[in-house]
């Protein structure tokens, strides 16, 4: 028989979350393997087993899970016959949410904190896989007229950079507080309606 495998998804599971805590804590700097495996309670050897190596966790696996968790819980969402509505609905109660409850996954994937790390094939099939669909929920727009002839991805380009910019913001918290506090969603709902009423402008 052969022997039982020690590192399983339930392990991995653990080494990500451990991982996920410490950027969130400390900042990247104190993210190590000996860290991450200390703080799941294994060893080095499962890091290097399920992921091959520091990068490897960062990249392939946190900033992917960022982009998986956007994928899924967009699928979620159940479109109306509103697709502008639907689309801020999509900044705020999706993208917003992976601010707020994932501050490091969102930090590893869109604010790049770990210089030097490049995306792999697969970090680069999973973001594009949620670029199109947030493309394919802007295109919405245009089938109900609603883009005023810019093209769908352009539009998503920018409606994306206002949901970074927004997410930026409430990040900095009373740092360098730029959105109102107690009144952040509504401040996320009110500018992502401007920039999709604006797309409707010729």
């Amino acid at each position: 028989m052969g022997r039982p495998r020690r590192h399983d998804e339930h392990t991995r599971t653990a080494l990500l979350a451990a991982a996920e805590r410490i950027i969130a804590e400390r900042g990247p700097a104190a993210l190590s393997v000996r860290a991450v495996a200390g703080a799941a309670g294994t060893t080095t050897r499962a890091v290097y087993s399920l992921f091959g190596s520091k990068d490897g966790l960062l990249v392939e696996a946190l900033a992917g899970d960022a982009f998986e968790f956007l994928f899924s819980e967009i699928a979620k969402l159940e479109e109306t016959d509103d697709p502008a509505a639907d689309l801020v609905t999509v900044g705020t109660d999706v993208f917003r949410r992976l601010v707020l409850d994932h501050p490091a996954l969102y930090r590893v994937a869109f604010q790049r904190i770990v210089p030097g790390l490049v995306a792999g094939s697969a970090l680069s099939a999973k973001r594009q896989r949620a670029w199109d669909q947030l493309v394919s929920k802007v295109a919405r727009l245009e089938a109900a007229g609603q883009l005023g002839g810019k093209p769908p991805d352009q539009a998503a380009r920018e409606f994306n950079s206002m949901m970074e910019g927004l997410a930026n913001a409430e990040l900095r918290g009373a740092v360098l507080r730029l959105l109102p506090e107690g009144s952040e969603e509504e401040a996320w709902r009110s500018a992502l309606t401007t920039v999709v009423r604006g797309f409707a402008a010729k």
